[in-house]
C-alpha cells in the first residue's frame, strides 16, 4: 500500500468537490439532527452518502461535524473526535470543508484553531483559510 505522500493530493481542500476516490471522505458541517438541508451538508447527502437523521460521524463517504448547536466551544469536542478518528484510519483520506463558515455563520479564523492538531496529518486536507488563519 502506498502512503499518502506518494499519492498526488492537493495541498488544500478544493472549494468544490464533486467526486471522490474510494478511499476519500468529505468532511462537512452539520446539525445535531442530521437534517443536511443546505451547503456542504446538502452535497454530502446528495453525493457522498450522508444519512438524514445522523448529525455526527462517518456515513458513506462523508463525515459530519456538528456546527449549529452553539458557540465555537461546542464544536471543539466534535473536531477532536474527528481528528482522533483520522488518526485511527490512516487508510482513509479526509477533505475537510470550511465547516461552520457557511450557514452556521462562523468566520474561518474562529474555526481554524480547532484543527491545529490536524495540520500536518498525512491523511487530512484542510481548507487553505484554516491553515493560513491559524
Amino acid at each position: 500500500m502506498r502512503s499518502y505522500n506518494e499519492i498526488e493530493r492537493p495541498d488544500f481542500t478544493p472549494e468544490f468537490i464533486t467526486e471522490l476516490k474510494s478511499d476519500e471522505v468529505f468532511v462537512f458541517g452539520s446539525n445535531l439532527a442530521g437534517m443536511h438541508g443546505g451547503g456542504a451538508a446538502w452535497v454530502a447527502y446528495r453525493q457522498f452518502g450522508a444519512i438524514l437523521g445522523q448529525g455526527v460521524g462517518l456515513q458513506g463517504q462523508s463525515y459530519a461535524i456538528p456546527t449549529m448547536q452553539g458557540g465555537v466551544e461546542t464544536i471543539k469536542p466534535y473536531v477532536d473526535d474527528f481528528i482522533a478518528f483520522a488518526h485511527k484510519h490512516p487508510e482513509l483520506f479526509f477533505y475537510v470543508t470550511r465547516i461552520g463558515c457557511g450557514i452556521a455563520g462562523f468566520q474561518d479564523k474562529e474555526i481554524a484553531p480547532l484543527f491545529a492538531e490536524a495540520i500536518g496529518l498525512e491523511n487530512v486536507c484542510l481548507p487553505e483559510s484554516f491553515v493560513k488563519d491559524y
